[in-house]
């Protein structure tokens, strides 16, 4: 079949009554649905899978993959027709007939194969192919009206057609060479006959810009961006930073001609259909596993929930040795606390933000990687070459329009920013970071923009320290950053290369011989591989974990011990009371808990002694050499008494401890 050549009309029969009945019998209670709901003039998309339509008849299939565009116009036309049977039948012979809402075919499920699917960029080859593209939106913008239909009239024989916007000259309206009239009028001069008035039919239009995914290139590749046509109610259904899988036909597109101009051809994918990936609802079907696996899993540390937690942790990040609590530190975040909002309507975020601050070698860069791919909507990027605009949001002039294109921390809204080299950041850059972090947004005024984005994320940084780290100056002067963007931070964790003759021995040992310890396995098959970590963290942030008031008491009385210590530094302001109820609730949801107990608030507060850097109650600690504990009920024991002794409540301590007794003995 030549492309050239056009569907007869025994086979548009044949397609019209393949994709009727299909529709009868998969889609007409998703039609009556529409029509019984819907208001005028709006248009509903109808899912159909290309799979389960093309096993009906391999014929319509053949058709479908040679002409596209054709085949999709009569699948819109049948549904149409079925939406307009179906109103009749409920209507009951009423007058009005003409269905108020419009149908549209939306095909998806095309089966996987190098010909339907790509995680590329198409190339001119694949002009005229309907084809499936995966990447990331990096640019959207407004919404238009478009107009894509005319009223001509013949100056002579006063013939009235109508003529469509041309979609590969940028919706330009192109009349015919001669007069259409089946008369043969032959006639060359033609009158807009809606050249003054408002336009009559008009549709909704944006355009999009997506790029190939990182993860998804060879080596050394820089990733390729393409644009995406948008129409009716596909218009706003992604944002920047969304992963997506569009649907759609290649085409060609270029300027209206003009004499003595070289003629620029782009292509343009004019999507058919968008699946959003990265939103939640993406791995519904994995969480709906999922949830019973984690059920089954608690329910075997039931007696022993710190040890079903360790088994998580071992998980995290299988490649580095030991520090224990950092990998705990970097899960509590990544697992976040929750959103409160008062009477007033003001918000206090629930994403948690960390900082690594270590000498070189110390394996920070290994965190961020491995944190970036587990979370569903996540950017790593480095501090180096990382400007105000590439943070947050840049103004782009395209064909004569400013657009606001998505930076770092706008494209993680909703998932988490690693940034890597944070002190080399330029100051002025840095400082476009503290809006974000604190009020989750970013006010913009640019080319004539004024608007505010959400960048409601969670912020893991690595920084190395100014020279050699000095334990007797603060923080602050060690990595050179200002203390209000410290003081943002929930956690700081310094990780000091100690130079430990023992701890050298073991970690050379677990490089080169691949061998574990007691409590790190050297049996990989245990640990839970990188898609059940995924499935396991999208579960967990759904949850809503409230504060008892056990845990309420914990954290107030270590707030009020830090706040009264003579070494009060920049980060103890009241900011550090809503992170340590984030950092309680973080550790609920990583122990699949609906409520923050005393056991959540110690482990909390213990995370936080180890970031306040000589604390008042644990003292000093490396956090570089934590190894994971053989027992790890005794070694909680031990910070439980040392922390409510400290913060004198022994009301609680008994109270925790009659529970660990009655939880052992069962």
């Amino acid at each position: 079949m030549a492309q050239c050549e056009r569907l007869s009309s025994k086979e548009e029969a044949l397609i019209r009554s393949v994709f009727k009945n299909y529709v009868l019998e998969h889609h007409s209670e998703d039609i009556s649905q529409i029509i019984t709901e819907a208001e005028m003039h709006t248009h509903h998309p109808i899912v159909v899978n290309a799979m389960n339509l093309f096993e009906a008849n391999m014929e319509v299939g053949d058709y479908f993959n040679v002409y596209p565009s054709e085949v999709l116009t009569l699948f819109d036309e049948v549904l149409q027709q079925i939406a307009l049977e179906l109103s009749r039948n409920g209507q009951q012979g009423a007058a009005e007939q003409k269905p108020m809402c419009t149908l549209h075919a939306r095909i998806s499920g095309l089966p996987v194969c190098p010909e339907l699917t790509r995680d590329t960029i198409p190339r001119s080859r694949d002009v005229g192919h309907f084809l499936s593209v995966t990447g990331t939106v990096i640019r959207t913008s407004d919404s238009k009206v478009l107009e894509y239909q005319r009223d001509y009239m013949c100056t002579k024989c006063r013939y009235v057609f109508q003529v469509n916007a041309q979609f590969d000259q940028f919706y330009t309206f192109v009349p015919p060479v001669a007069c259409p009239n089946p008369e043969r009028c032959e006639s060359h001069k033609f009158s807009c006959l809606s050249g003054d008035t408002e336009p009559a039919a008009c549709r909704d239009y944006q355009e999009i810009k997506i790029q190939e995914q990182v993860q998804r290139l060879s080596v050394g590749s820089i990733p390729r961006s393409m644009l995406i046509a948008l129409e009716d109610d596909l218009v706003d259904s992604c944002k920047s930073g969304d992963d997506v899988t569009i649907y759609g036909i290649v085409c060609q597109r270029w300027k209206p001609f003009t004499e003595g101009t070289r003629c620029d051809v782009e292509l343009i994918l004019k999507a058919n259909h968008i699946e959003v990936n990265n939103q939640h609802t993406a791995v519904s079907v994995l969480l709906e596993e999922a949830h019973k696996d984690m059920e089954d899993f608690w329910e075997t540390y039931k007696l022993n929930p710190l040890a079903g937690r360790d088994q998580i942790l071992m998980s995290f990040c299988p490649q580095i040795f030991g520090m224990y609590v950092v990998k705990l530190a970097v899960a509590m975040v990544m697992a976040g606390g929750v959103q409160r909002i008062d009477s007033t309507g003001g918000k206090v975020r629930g994403e948690c933000h960390m900082l690594l601050v270590g000498d070189p070698g110390t394996g920070k860069s290994q965190f961020l990687k491995y944190a970036a791919k587990v979370m569903p909507r996540s950017v790593l990027t480095a501090g180096i070459g990382s400007t105000n605009a590439g943070l947050t949001v840049a103004a782009v002039k395209d064909g004569g329009d400013w657009h606001l294109e998505a930076g770092a921390l706008v494209l993680s809204d909703g998932g988490l920013c690693c940034i890597d080299e944070f002190n080399s950041i330029k100051e002025h850059d840095r400082i476009s970071i503290h809006e974000a972090m604190e009020q989750q947004s970013i006010s913009v005024a640019k080319a004539g923009m004024v608007c505010k984005l959400n960048t409601r994320t969670t912020i893991l940084a690595a920084t190395n320290p100014k020279g050699q780290y000095d334990p007797s100056q603060s923080l602050s002067e060690n990595v050179a950053l200002a203390s209000p963007l410290l003081s943002r931070f929930d956690l700081v964790l310094v990780l000091l290369d100690s130079r430990n003759a023992e701890w050298d021995r073991t970690i050379s040992s677990f490089i080169l011989e691949d061998r574990g310890r007691p409590g790190q396995p050297a049996d990989w098959s245990s640990l839970w591989p990188i898609d059940k970590m995924k499935a396991y963290f999208c579960l967990i942030k759904r949850l809503q974990p409230q504060l008892s008031q056990d845990a309420n008491r914990v954290l107030t009385s270590y707030y009020q011990l830090q706040r009264q210590s003579q070494g009060r530094n920049a980060r103890t302001t009241i900011r550090m009371l809503e992170s340590l109820s984030r950092l309680a609730e973080a550790h609920a949801k990583l122990m699949y808990r609906e409520t923050v107990t005393i056991e959540d608030a110690i482990m909390a507060v213990s995370v936080m002694e180890c970031s306040m850097q000589g604390g008042a109650l644990l003292g000093s600690m490396n956090a570089l050499l934590t190894s994971f504990p053989d027992d790890p009920v005794e070694q909680y024991k031990t910070q439980c008494e040392l922390l409510l002794e400290g913060l004198h409540l022994p009301q609680l301590l008994q109270k925790e401890m009659d529970r660990l007794s009655a939880q052992s003995g069962s």
